[in-house]
């Protein structure tokens, strides 16, 4: 194995963790499914060691592993060896699992909806962790008043709030081994960068080794000292972050690269996507995992499993049997066509004049209950073709002038006018959480067709147009959401969107959560949808550099107010506002350490 440790002292030997060959196996509905398959790797005290990887690559599955948190419902059944501080952790009782979570291990979860315990305070939370100031810890995650943060009930924090409470109550036990789950996906920009410098901060202090679990691998390489690229529950690539982000040797690791988009991106062509969306693969126990996906595939790919070897590229390994053919990968993409103009009229799809709203803080004053301005006399015009991109902060109202723009909240000042009077479709950013877990994908799409027609075989023909206009096979008809992946749910969300075709589609944070390659597949889509179906689009975000590739204007929204309306390359270049500046220079570069 290779190691690297270039901030490590050349005096440590010892690794801090030491994996080996690891495997997973948990049982769904009575079916055994090998999740982790042969992992093997160390961590230094200090150390940054990032695991990236698509949705369904095993990633989770691995921190909750290393805690000893695996769901007993699913029957986990480990194998290999897990030593920790030279503690043996497989097949260890409860008792050790405890005393290791209490003394040297803490996590930061990937949802903060569900992860704070919704009947207590903040600060009645945070103590369990003893380890300083309450405000001050919060203070440091860049959230704003941690005084009145601490003394709330979760409901009360919005969903980055959340979020940072999570990073601040981990890092505040000062453990040894830190395991961050995507702990940057929900955040903005600006907050995304505070926190890494925070997490820096950890390892340079206390010596903490952070297993940074991510897809985002701009993330990834402005702060990990290595890089594991998983797929399929392996390990097919290794080494030191910079090398890897230079020099991929796999042709998974190259498809996941060259599937980055940032705000240098030309967004005048389809984005480049892997091959594929990626379904978990079975029986593999002799194969390459990635064969059926990959480019340079050839038959002893699907006969011979091939094992971590020194990279042909650089320092690091790779498990691929034709390394010396991956620069051959990105030579057979074909550049795709360039977009054509959408046609952008000049009626207006959408017109916000003057919108306010304001909501209550839950506290009481002696003039009575109090207040928050959201937002501030938001004035905006969405002319009908036209995609605007709606780009600020977490709790800069953005979510708020979307709802208000469905119809789903009432302003409290200003006024709303949509054209023809006809609602819009909305894309809400959690396709799983979207869809009735109990009716079929057919039925759900097919639900805006009842006031179109009663005639079943009609029905479902346009259902299955509209799954093809997606991208999806019309034979995921008769499944359940539970049955098809993230990708796959969020295309159906969209099939239901446009089988009766909008003139406004409103999408709230549609590719937050996203893969790398998943959000270009999504952006690339509806790039193409707003397109054939001449549709007006409001696309609300935090990624900068996804709303430049997708929209003809970005409106910037700070505190409640628009600082902000222009042409994406102009916004980039030649930004107006001292707020749209720092929101450019916090975002990742594609080689790391940011744009500043």
């Amino acid at each position: 194995m290779v190691k690297h440790s270039h901030r490590m002292s050349s005096s440590v030997t010892e690794p801090f963790l030491a994996v080996r060959d690891l495997t997973v196996t948990l049982s769904r509905e009575g079916r055994p499914s090998r999740v982790i398959d042969g992992i093997t790797f160390d961590m230094l005290p200090g150390e940054v060691v990032a695991l990236v990887g698509e949705s369904g690559s095993g990633k989770t599955s691995i921190g909750l592993t290393l805690q000893g948190l695996l769901p007993r419902d699913y029957q986990p059944l480990v194998g290999g060896s897990i030593r920790l501080a030279g503690i043996e952790l497989v097949g260890a009782a409860s008792r050790t699992w405890r005393s290791v979570r209490r003394r040297l291990v803490r996590a930061i979860p990937q949802d903060p909806m569900g992860a704070l315990n919704p009947t207590m305070t903040i600060r009645h939370q945070m103590r369990e962790s003893n380890g300083g100031s309450i405000e001050g810890w919060l203070s440091r995650t860049g959230l704003p008043d941690p005084g009145r943060i601490a003394d709330a009930l979760p409901h009360r924090l919005s969903g980055g709030q959340r979020q940072r409470v999570l990073i601040a109550m981990a890092m505040m036990a000062r453990p040894k081994l830190l395991i961050a789950d995507e702990p940057t996906t929900a955040l903005d920009v600006t907050v995304q960068a505070q926190i890494l410098d925070l997490l820096r901060a950890l390892t340079r202090e206390q010596q903490t080794a952070i297993l940074f679990v991510t897809h985002d691998l701009n993330v990834a390489a402005s702060l990990a000292d290595r890089v594991l690229i998983l797929y399929a529950g392996r390990i097919v690539e290794m080494g030191r972050m910079q090398d890897v982000a230079r020099n991929a040797a796999h042709p998974y690791s190259i498809g996941l690269l060259a599937a980055r988009y940032d705000l240098d991106s030309d967004r005048r062509r389809p984005l480049i996507t892997l091959p594929f969306e990626h379904v978990p693969p079975v029986n593999l126990a002799s194969a390459c995992a990635y064969a059926q996906r990959c480019p340079i595939a050839q038959l002893d790919c699907t006969a011979i499993r091939p094992s971590l070897a020194a990279a042909s590229a650089h320092g690091g390994a790779a498990a691929c049997l034709h390394q010396g053919q991956t620069r051959f990968v990105s030579a057979q993409r074909v550049d795709a066509k360039p977009w054509p103009a959408p046609a952008i009229q000049a009626t207006a799809a959408l017109r916000l004049h003057n919108v306010s709203k304001t909501y209550p803080t839950g506290n009481r004053s002696f003039w009575g209950r109090q207040s928050q301005p959201v937002l501030r006399s938001v004035s905006l015009t969405i002319k009908l073709g036209e995609c605007v991109a709606l780009v600020g902060e977490s709790g800069a109202g953005k979510s708020t002038l979307l709802r208000i723009a469905a119809g789903l909240v009432m302003p409290e000042g200003g006024t709303v006018t949509r054209f023809d009077k006809a609602l819009p479709q909305v894309v809400f950013q959690d396709p799983v959480a979207a869809l009735t877990p109990w009716l079929t994908i057919g039925e759900q799409i097919g639900e805006r067709l009842r006031g179109v027609s009663r005639d079943s075989d009609y029905a479902r023909r346009r259902v299955g147009e509209a799954m093809k206009l997606v991208g999806l096979d019309p034979v995921l008809m008769d499944t359940l959401p539970a049955e098809m992946s993230v990708g796959q749910c969020q295309r159906a969300v969209l099939a239901r969107a446009v089988i009766v075709p909008p003139r406004l589609l409103l999408c709230d944070e549609p590719i937050s959560a996203m893969d790398v390659s998943l959000a270009a597949t999504t952006l690339n889509l509806l790039s193409d949808l707003r397109r054939r179906l001449d549709m007006a689009m409001l696309f609300v975000t935090h990624d900068l550099a996804a709303a430049r590739i997708i929209a003809d204007r970005i409106a910037v929204l700070k505190d409640g107010e628009l600082v902000e309306v222009a042409d994406p390359d102009a916004i980039v270049a030649a930004p107006q506002s001292a707020y749209t500046r720092s929101l450019i220079a916090a975002m990742p570069g594609p080689q790391g350490g940011g744009r500043r």
